[in-house]
């Protein structure tokens, strides 16, 4: 019925709208109608009574007689005759007072109106009588019109009954359509879901065929999650991540490459100190390789990394329980300063979040892009212990890697992973070495985004700016003979979290963090947690603080929103601008709303291990992830996962890939302060009934996706793609049937 009246309601609106148009129009083309015919009906008249007026012109009863006579027609009300002078001398009973013969527009020509009188409106006309020679007088002829309403009104009701019953017809004809269509459209998506194992023919109707591909992804991975899971088995863990390595994969090995690092050794005096790097990227592989025991290849950039490495350059993490091995690649401070500062982070950073800075593309920058890119490529031939392992690429600071790769070890399994957005093609064409990126890219043989859209946009610039065949419904591009699967995995985080265990109570945090600060005890907290990054919408989530304070002067001295921030990236001049400016509104706002004992914003600036990371996030009130650009943003799922207490309220910017997972938190337009400040309101007087709502729906979706499943469902699909390699190279391997003697 809902679907049926979705179609109705507008029809019934857009009919409405045409009858209400349509009424006056056809009531003033009736009235003209009538009129002219009255026009026409009179002039009838006058002619035939003419003759006969000028034979009786001396005879005034016989005169008389004949206008009474006249007046017997239904729409004739009344006639008289005036005289030569214009003295009306003749008259029928009927006619009215109000009517004269100098009425009359002219003597010679015929005179037609519409008189309004008190009686109602009339239509008067005169004609002039004439014998040829001379003029005898005027005959003046009223008709009335309100039988033109009456009939007016008529039309106006048929016009009114058929617009209605033509309406009924096209909304009965519009839901039998409608309800047939449904009925199509669930037969065949029915259909496909019980025939997507049998066959990969298309059964879907035309109208619905977008949408065929991206039910046929879903049930792959409702199918992978199944073949994963043992009976009674609920969620992805470490332990089912290890489970799809000795099936799947056979044990294959696994290697991780990416510039960052899982853990920094830092000199404390003389000390070595392990410090675990602020980073999403960290955060979300450290336990899949925990869970997979391989070798994560990363550039080693912290004072005591080369004091902590044996001579082949690796260590064994975690600390604490090692399980997989870190080998370092050491860079150059020309490499470093080309490669990452420069290109990464210069160019490739801002170029793909459109945060409004400029990027900066120097030739000297590419070359050591590309050289250090070759470097990291030396290093994952030298760990592979098989021509064919499973090769983790990460993020965009090593975009060249896996086609160099694949040149080194061309049986290997590539899996490159976009952490950050994928631009579209008008935006991505700015780069100079566009195709340079994408060749590099392409050579994968799985490359994953965040989301959807991310994947559309990198198949639109391979499409743009390559000679590539693109499958759009396997979502493949092949390119120079080796075949890419461009697929959306959504990263997420590990759950239980590690660092909950042992961790204060939520209570106790709240507590804590109020006392470490300065607050008091009954102070609502606002949290921000980012690296000091402009894409980070750190000045648009304060400026939002501001303006709550400007329209709700109540929680000046009951709220403190406290911002911790990790430097980043402090050798690029952006970042050193970034940052003076955040103190610089830091302090105009503490000085604007603040005093000697409040201060409406706590900007703490260093770094923070994350068990200090997980009490903030469980003493906060609310945690405001304001992004102007996100490929996912982590931030807001740890804040989720370390919510025991299933309280507290998760403000989210609708540019993150997480606001398409986390539909429960209040999604917001980070540039639209007002709404901010307004989500801020709503925040801190949300109920509790409505924050354990809220919080324990996004807390199963974590629970359910996340960082383990994941890699599990990138490590299946590596598996699809090995399995069917190794069948095709033994197919070609195999002999001409006349060689080996068999017959079919």
């Amino acid at each position: 019925m809902r679907l049926a009246m979705r179609f109705v309601l507008p029809l019934f609106v857009m009919f409405g709208l045409i009858t209400y148009g349509v009424l006056p129009l056809v009531d003033s083309l009736a009235f003209k109608w009538f009129t002219r015919d009255l026009d026409i009906r009179t002039k009838l008249i006058a002619n035939t009574m003419q003759d006969t007026l000028i034979e009786l012109e001396n005879r005034p009863l016989r005169v008389q007689q004949l206008l009474n006579r006249a007046i017997q027609d239904e729409r004739l009300s009344a006639i008289g005759f005036c005289n030569k002078d214009d003295i009306l001398i003749h008259k029928s009973g009927t006619f009215p007072d109000g009517v004269s013969c100098r009425d009359s527009a002219a003597h010679e020509d015929v005179s037609n109106k519409i008189v309004n009188l008190s009686q109602g409106p009339i239509h008067l006309a005169f004609y002039p009588i004439d014998d040829g020679t001379r003029r005898i007088g005027q005959l003046a002829l009223v008709h009335d019109l309100k039988f033109v309403e009456r009939r007016s009104s008529f039309i106006k009701e048929y016009i009114l009954y058929f617009f209605v019953g033509l309406l009924i017809l096209i909304s009965l004809i519009t839901v039998l359509i409608a309800q047939l269509s449904f009925r199509g459209w669930m037969k065949g998506i029915r259909a496909m879901i019980r025939n997507e194992r049998d066959t990969n023919r298309s059964i879907m109707s035309d109208d619905l065929r977008p949408i065929e591909n991206d039910l046929k992804r879903l049930i792959r991975d409702l199918e992978d999650d199944r073949r994963t899971r043992d009976e009674g088995q609920v969620s992805w863990t470490p332990w089912t991540l290890k489970e799809i390595l000795h099936r799947e994969l056979k044990g294959d090995e696994v290697l991780t490459v990416s510039n960052r690092e899982p853990y920094q050794h830092i000199f404390r005096g003389l000390e070595i100190d392990i410090q675990f790097p602020a980073s999403g990227l960290v955060t979300a592989l450290e336990p899949v390789m925990r869970a997979c025991s391989g070798t994560w290849i990363a550039h080693g950039g912290s004072d005591g990394d080369l004091a902590a490495v044996d001579e082949y350059d690796r260590v064994r993490v975690p600390p604490e329980d090692p399980s997989y091995q870190l080998r370092r690649v050491w860079l150059t401070q020309e490499e470093e300063n080309g490669y990452y500062y420069g290109f990464s982070n210069e160019g490739i950073w801002p170029l793909c979040h459109i945060a409004h800075v400029r990027p900066i593309f120097r030739s000297s920058d590419w070359a050591q892009y590309v050289a250090v890119n070759e470097k990291f490529a030396d290093a994952v031939v030298q760990e592979a212990k098989t021509d064919d392992p499973v090769v983790l690429v990460q993020d965009y600071h090593l975009a060249l890697l896996p086609k160099m790769i694949k040149q080194r070890l061309p049986k290997a399994t590539i899996i490159t992973f976009w952490h950050i957005p994928f631009p579209n093609p008008e935006v991505f064409g700015v780069c100079p070495w566009r195709e340079e990126i994408i060749d590099g890219l392409l050579g994968s043989s799985i490359l994953g985004f965040h989301t959807q859209f991310h994947c559309h946009n990198f198949m639109d610039a391979v499409k743009g700016f390559m000679e590539a065949r693109i499958n759009k419904e396997t979502s493949a591009i092949s390119y120079r003979g080796g075949l890419t699967v461009v697929k959306s995995y959504p990263i997420s985080i590990e759950h239980p979290v590690k660092w909950l265990k042992g961790q204060r109570s939520v209570s106790d945090c709240q507590q804590y963090i109020r006392k470490i600060n300065g607050l008091p005890s009954d102070t609502l907290v606002g949290l921000g947690l980012d690296r000091l990054d402009y894409t980070k919408g750190i000045l648009e989530r304060f400026r939002a603080v501001e303006r709550l304070l400007e329209i709700e002067p109540k929680w000046v001295g009951r709220f403190t929103f406290i911002q911790v921030a990790e430097k980043s990236r402090a050798y690029i001049d952006q970042y050193q601008y970034f940052e003076a400016e955040v103190k610089a509104l830091t302090e105009k706002i503490n000085l604007r709303f603040g005093n000697d004992t409040y201060q409406p914003i706590k900007l703490i600036i260093g770094h923070h291990e994350p068990r200090q990371v997980y009490e903030y996030f469980r003493g906060a009130n609310v945690c405001f992830v304001s992004s102007l650009h996100d490929g996912m943003n982590l931030v807001a799922k740890e804040f989720v996962a370390a919510r025991t207490d299933e309280l507290g309220v998760l403000i989210l910017s609708q540019f993150t890939g997480a606001s398409r997972e986390l539909l429960e938190a209040l999604i917001v337009n980070p540039y639209n302060i007002d709404q901010c400040a307004s989500a801020l309101k709503i925040a801190l007087e949300m109920p509790h009934q409505e924050q354990r709502s809220r919080m324990l729906s996004m807390r199963n979706y974590i629970q359910e996706f996340n960082v383990y499943r994941w890699a599990g469902r990138m490590l299946l699909d590596a598996s699809k793609i090995r399995q069917r390699t190794r069948f095709l190279d033994r197919d070609r391997n195999k002999k001409p049937f006349k060689e080996t003697g068999l017959t079919l």
